[in-house]
């Protein structure tokens, strides 16, 4: 039986963190649960670490979950003079490691965490392992990616994501956040509570997730290739095939871009494949993250 039940996990993540993590540009939140190797947590955009909540409960009787809230995100302080970039979340995560002394680690990225931690953790001696769900591609952005990002410069583009992260009819819809599950009713619930319902009600949230999306760099995107030739731990990736924004078949062509790496397939499910299977995706993990 596992020690972490769905319901307390959900809960880490309504209470204060454990320590606020000072990186230079904001604070990290970080929360620890569970026992055995170090396993370092990184979320994509718009959402928290409490997107690993469901994940959690199938982990913590193995690994020791180090789960974070970067700048711009749920628990973590940042304010209007805060840089809030890609390219400094990335160095972030690089703090995040050398603050927890973290000197065997293993990373799962999901999304842009994924992005996040590979250009953070390539080449780094302390890294054991890294899991990647869900994320970018170095055979470049997919049409849907492309289309979702193209009207964050336009003005008035944080009201009208406010706007549709509060209405229910509207964020189902799957060219605004319908895309992101197979299982659109997921939207609701706990994942409204935790990261629609603050870029609805919360100006200063929803203005630091904007800044955030408008630093996104396609290079970044570009520069994986070289990347993943770098990284040469175990790497497993980890693929619901209904994802429009990060296509299976190109999930399959990026195992040969590392030395060693594996493809896990989660059967009908989309971006959020953590969250709408997360036993199976658990599974998918642990033998990497454990070195088993």
């Amino acid at each position: 039986m596992t020690t972490l039940t769905p319901s307390d996990a959900a809960d880490l993540f309504r209470r204060p963190p454990g320590r606020l993590l000072d990186v230079g540009a904001g604070e990290v939140a970080h929360r620890q649960v569970g026992s055995g190797p170090n396993v370092l947590f990184i979320h994509g955009w718009p959402v928290s670490g409490a997107t690993f909540r469901k994940l959690l409960p199938h982990l913590v009787d193995h690994v020791t979950c180090h789960v974070i809230d970067l700048p711009s995100s749920g628990s973590s302080r940042f304010d209007d003079t805060t840089t809030l970039t890609i390219d400094q979340h990335i160095r972030s995560v690089r703090r995040v490691v050398d603050l927890l002394e973290l000197d065997d680690v293993a990373v799962v990225g999901h999304d842009s965490g994924g992005l996040i931690a590979r250009h953070a953790m390539v080449g780094d001696p302390r890294l054991r392992a890294m899991g990647l769900i869900n994320t970018e591609q170095p055979q470049g952005s997919s049409w849907r990616f492309r289309m979702f990002l193209a009207g964050r410069h336009m003005p008035g583009f944080a009201g009208v994501l406010g706007w549709a992260a509060g209405n229910p009819r509207v964020r189902r819809n799957p060219f605004v956040f319908g895309g992101a599950f197979e299982d659109r009713s997921l939207l609701d619930g706990d994942f409204d509570e935790f990261f629609l319902a603050p870029l609805n009600e919360n100006p200063a949230r929803r203005h630091a997730a904007v800044r955030l999306l408008r630093s996104f760099d396609y290079q970044l995107v570009h520069d994986l290739a070289d990347v993943h030739r770098r990284i040469e731990v175990p790497v497993q990736l980890v693929w619901g095939d209904r994802d429009p924004f990060f296509p299976i078949a190109r999930a399959e062509g990026m195992v040969d871009t590392f030395p060693d790496a594996r493809l896990a397939t989660i059967a009908g499910a989309g971006l959020f494949s953590h969250e709408e299977e997360p036993a199976a995706v658990a599974e998918a993990l642990l033998p990497v993250l454990t070195g088993g």
